[in-house]
């Protein structure tokens, strides 16, 4: 019996080491793969972790954004009404005085000036806080991943406090370099316009069109009028101005906020930044002809049948009338509790998706970016 086994092995060793591999190997390699797979597993699911971990912080940092802006406008609307104090004259006017159509001229100039400016004002300082704090929250998220294993942090509280406060340019110096830009452009368009003349709401929307003409891109038609600063001058001073040309023997923490004002002005200088800007402007300027339609509705006694907007287009307002509305808007413009008019702003997806390619590339390590 053994025998006839052994003979039969025999004849058929080949066969048996064969199978014998071909078992092995399968067992081998599917160890292997189970292996590779958890490896794979654990991979995925790490990589899983921290996009989620890096999504809830940047979800976080855009909150931050809201919060910001929204605590900033009393301190932009004090700062334009402080230099565009209408205030003053409407209280004069009140005293009658015997130079009443002057004040109301001065009034029209400074009520149109100071709602465009807050418009402009407001959406730069959406957008540039938008960069700003994801340029830093990225930063952020690369020094809280690496823990202590950094040699350095990318992004101190001095570094951020330092930077953060570059803001201010906006709120002053910028400010001002804007209020006298579009206070030029106003006293173009509405200069010669009679407090009597009467202005539809399409006609005041092409008013306003050709003042952000001649702030935004246009000449002037005055010769000896400055020439025309770029709009990302209002948010951030000239290079000429930043730490790097102040003084020498910068510490370590003045040389990473030169490198974050660096990193942000050219962010501002990009093509995607002008899109962005310009999109936030036109709904800016579009919110507000939609605040004044309001006052351009026909009397209610009035029940042709018409269309809202044909009803909207045959109304018109003298200007005197329409320069209190005006005045007004700064009000509504900047208003921080509840400001419809900055939630509209953003709620922009061209500013949500900015944000996150900003974010995106300053919370990858750079040697990832290669």
């Amino acid at each position: 019996m053994f025998s006839s086994v052994w003979n039969f092995v025999k004849r058929h060793k080949r066969k048996f080491i064969f199978t014998g591999a071909l078992v092995g190997g399968a067992y081998f390699l599917g160890r292997y793969a189970q292996k590779k797979m958890r490896d794979i597993g654990e991979r995925e699911a790490g990589e899983y972790i921290s996009q989620a971990r890096r999504q809830f912080h940047f979800e976080s940092n855009q909150r931050t954004c809201n919060m910001t802006v929204l605590s900033m406008l009393p301190t932009l609307r004090e700062a334009i009404i402080h230099q565009l104090n209408s205030e003053s004259l409407t209280a004069l006017l009140k005293t009658k005085p015997a130079n009443r159509l002057e004040i109301w001229e001065d009034l029209k100039i400074i009520s149109f000036t100071r709602s465009i400016a807050a418009v402009y004002s407001t959406c730069m300082l959406v957008v540039l806080l938008r960069v700003k704090l994801n340029i830093i929250g990225g930063y952020l998220y690369l020094d809280n991943s690496a823990g202590g294993a950094a040699a350095s942090s990318m992004a101190p509280p001095d570094v951020q406090q330092q930077y953060l406060s570059s803001i201010q340019h906006l709120l002053g110096d910028g400010l001002t370099e804007l209020i006298t830009a579009v206070k030029r452009a106003v006293q173009e368009t509405f200069g010669d316009v009679s407090l009597k003349h009467s202005l539809s709401l399409s006609e005041l929307e092409q008013q306003v069109s050709w003042v952000r003409a001649q702030v935004e891109g246009g000449s002037s038609t005055d010769p000896g009028a400055p020439s025309r600063r770029p709009l990302t001058w209002y948010m951030m001073a000239d290079e000429e101005s930043t730490l790097a040309d102040q003084a020498c023997g910068l510490t370590e923490n003045d040389v990473l906020t030169v490198k974050l004002l660096n990193e942000t002005r050219d962010m501002l200088e990009s093509p995607d930044f002008n899109t962005v800007l310009t999109t936030v402007l036109n709904r800016g300027f579009s919110r507000l002809l939609d605040n004044l339609s309001e006052f351009f509705r026909p009397p209610p006694g009035d029940s042709a049948p018409i269309s809202a907007a044909d009803s909207l287009a045959e109304v018109s307002l003298p200007l005197a009338k329409i320069i209190p509305i005006i005045n007004g808007q700064i009000n509504t413009i900047c208003s921080e509790t509840p400001s419809y008019f900055v939630q509209d702003l953003l709620m922009i997806e061209q500013v949500k998706d900015f944000a996150a390619n900003i974010y995106e590339s300053f919370s990858v390590p750079q040697d990832l970016q290669k």
